[in-house]
């Protein structure tokens, strides 16, 4: 006679107690999950709304107006990530239950657990690159690095506007139009042209014989002006400081203007400061940088 293996191993009291406490516990570990998922998604939106609070009152207003979009956009897309993150919680934690609860019955698990970890090692091994772009994609979305509309440099190498946000992928357009893909895993260092604020650079050139403590004074009267145009008045955070002496060279010496901006909106700044600025010293009589004509050719 050939022994009967019995499927299934029941023992009373001791199976109905182990299967109960195997999925009290699983449930207390996907609520512990849930919760700690909620909790990154909860802090990720706070941080971004408090990134700008300690502006001021005229660069809140602004840096309000400017990144409102894209605080309802990060906010929307954490959500989105935490609701996935959520459903695959679910998933991981059912498989464990369904297969914690199998053991339990004694269903034999050792065949069907080294099938599943031959085929998964050799999954994860040719998918490792798929799953560091995944992995890099969601917390380049849980800490709002970048996101559509942004102007970014990626790697000091590519330069432009966002236009797609993946887990795998992003998409920008550089000044040329053309386009690029970047898997995100790939992505090691990036700058945001976009966020918070920006700063405008001016350099201002007067000759090395005038009075640069005169010209100062006279371009510091021009960044008030600038300050109060209504041109300029959901642009500029701060009124623009004239810094001093950035560099002297033969025959000129340049006086340095610096315009705390909101992102991405320093250009026109810059150029209005500069025209103005130019302007203000020549009506001050203050000189330019001589002009240097350039070498007579040998003939």
């Amino acid at each position: 006679m050939r022994a009967m293996i019995p499927l299934i191993t029941w023992d009373w009291p001791d199976t109905p107690i182990l299967i109960a406490g195997t999925i009290l516990l699983m449930l207390l570990v996907r609520w512990a999950a849930n919760r700690a998922i909620k909790y990154a998604v909860d802090t990720s939106v706070r941080q971004t709304a408090e990134r700008n609070a300690d502006q001021g009152t005229r660069a809140e207003r602004i840096l309000a107006h400017a990144t409102g979009l894209a605080s309802t956009r990060h906010e929307a897309r954490i959500r989105t990530v935490g609701s996935v993150m959520r459903s695959v919680v679910a998933v991981v934690v059912l498989v464990i239950t369904v297969l914690s609860v199998l053991s339990v019955l004694g269903f034999p698990l050792a065949p069907l657990l080294t099938s599943a970890g031959i085929g998964g090692a050799a999954l994860a091994f040719g998918a490792q690159s798929l799953v560091k772009d995944y992995l890099s994609g969601l917390f380049m979305l849980l800490e709002d690095q970048y996101g559509v509309g942004d102007l970014v440099a990626i790697g000091g190498d590519v330069t432009g506007t966002v236009e797609d946000v993946g887990l795998r992928i992003t998409r920008l357009r550089d000044p040329n139009g053309q386009v690029w893909y970047i898997r995100n895993g790939e992505i090691t260092k990036l700058g945001n042209q976009s966020q918070g604020y920006s700063t405008g650079t001016v350099n201002v050139p007067i000759a090395l014989n005038e009075d640069a403590e005169k010209a100062m004074g006279v371009l510091r009267g021009v960044m008030k002006e600038v300050f109060a145009d209504p041109e300029w008045e959901n642009v500029l955070l701060d009124e623009p400081v004239v810094a001093g002496l950035g560099q002297v060279s033969a025959g000129a010496m340049t006086i340095q203007i610096f315009a705390k901006c909101a992102p991405n909106q320093q250009w026109g700044v810059q150029r209005d400061i500069l025209e103005r600025s130019v302007q203000a010293l020549r009506a001050a009589g203050i000189h330019g940088a001589p002009y240097v004509p350039p070498p007579a050719s040998e003939s």
